[in-house]
């Protein structure tokens, strides 16, 4: 069985990063997880990462954007990934990174885009007084969660509900949707 290539980047604890290996190595999906990208050295999500017997990139920032991501990108084409998977990466790649995988790199929004983009789109969506949030996935471009939108899954706020109640329930979701979406994705040969 020939498998499909793709890395992961990742920058905290590493909840969807689980949910997506669970999937791969439980139902034994024609994926294989090359490389995870961390830019912060004690994430949670290298132990993770270690479980799993996935190589992981430790990136520095501060040796300035430009030379981390054409690190990044040495080491991806090294491991001949064909894609990306963002799942709580929190840094915006340049448009000279997208590049080099147009239409190739996921990321996940914790709301339904095109509305509460960036950082905190969950207290956003809350704060604004919505009835329905959810989650998005979608290509990445150049701009701030924008990209085309592959997969949405609408989350009820309830009356009363605390933020704190809230966010769980949204992550609950992400870790069923993201798997899947990637999944679908793969077979469709979109990563080729």
């Amino acid at each position: 069985m020939v498998k499909t290539k793709l890395a992961i980047m990742a920058s905290g604890t590493g909840s969807n990063f689980l949910a997506i290996m669970e999937k791969i190595t439980q139902e034994n999906w024609p994926i294989e997880i090359t490389r995870l990208v961390v830019d912060h050295a004690d994430a949670n999500v290298i132990n993770y990462a270690n479980q799993f017997n996935v190589p992981v990139l430790v990136v520095d920032y501060h040796d300035g954007k430009k030379e981390t991501e054409a690190k990044i990108i040495r080491q991806l084409q090294a491991d001949k990934v064909s894609g990306i998977v963002l799942a709580g990466y929190m840094r915006i790649l340049s448009a000279e990174f997208i590049s080099h995988y147009p239409n190739r790199i996921l990321n996940i929004h914790p709301a339904l885009l095109p509305s509460f983009p960036g950082r905190h789109g969950i207290q956003d969506a809350y704060d604004y007084g919505v009835k329905v949030t959810g989650v998005t996935i979608h290509f990445v471009d150049a701009t701030v969660d924008g990209g085309q939108i592959v997969a949405q899954s609408p989350v009820d706020i309830y009356d009363n509900e605390t933020v704190e109640h809230l966010e769980p329930r949204i992550h609950e979701v992400e870790h069923r949707l993201y798997p899947t979406t990637i999944q679908n994705l793969v077979q469709r040969g979109v990563f080729q």
